[in-house]
């Protein structure tokens, strides 16, 4: 797939507690299953943040993203999010209320609900309700300037509502095959003019989760 340029965002303690001798074998086991299982939490974390190899990128299906989804932008709107600004802020360049605003523009939308069965997805806004049927139509890897990068998993409708929308980008961090725990949406019908899009990324978690769960949820990255 081509690659888009996108413009930007001690004391040690003495225990009487006797070892018994560890044989090599197992200890070797013990070793190398560790060292791989960092290893995988290692690229795993690298991937999150957006560094990783083209090899790595793999094809995916809309089966990563099935279920009920909603959208966080209510919990921004009510103050259940306050704590991420305030975690967020720990450690990161921005103070909370910097924080909030980004997320603010980042997470607004009106579409409140998404339901994804099969090849079938639901936009819900209210009582209204619009179906398509999509299905799959590559990826594309955007270039950020800070030198990390991102994958949008497209999605090209092919039956459906006319208000349903003919274009849709998913971006969760991942970049294989695997259940996404949550993602961020594009939605429109034009492919390119949604690539440029970096600062409204409306985000939907399960909808079985309340909104101190995704507050932990969010805290745990």
């Amino acid at each position: 797939m081509r690659s888009i340029i996108a413009k930007s965002a001690g004391i040690l303690a003495v225990s009487s507690m006797v070892l018994l001798p560890v044989p090599l074998q197992a200890a070797e086991k013990t070793t190398n299953h560790n060292s791989h299982a960092h290893g995988e939490k290692s690229a795993e974390k690298s991937v999150y943040k957006g560094y990783f190899e083209n090899s790595q990128i793999k094809s995916r299906t809309l089966a990563d993203w099935q279920g009920d989804w909603q959208s966080v932008y209510p919990y921004l709107e009510d103050g259940t999010l306050e704590p991420v600004w305030a975690h967020k802020a720990e450690s990161g360049d921005k103070t909370a209320e910097e924080y909030k605003a980004y997320y603010t523009t980042g997470y607004r939308t009106d579409v409140d609900r998404i339901v994804i069965d099969g090849d079938r997805i639901t936009f819900h806004k209210g009582a209204e309700a619009a179906t398509g049927l999509y299905e799959e139509d590559g990826y594309e890897i955007l270039n950020y300037e800070k030198g990390n990068r991102g994958v949008r998993f497209i999605f090209k409708k092919v039956d459906g509502d006319d208000s349903a929308p003919e274009i849709i980008q998913f971006s969760d961090h991942q970049i294989a095959p695997g259940k996404a725990g949550h993602y961020h949406l594009y939605w429109g019908d034009d492919r390119e003019a949604l690539l440029s899009e970096l600062t409204n990324w409306p985000t939907y978690y399960p909808s079985s989760l309340n909104g101190e769960q995704i507050v932990e949820e969010m805290t745990a990255h």
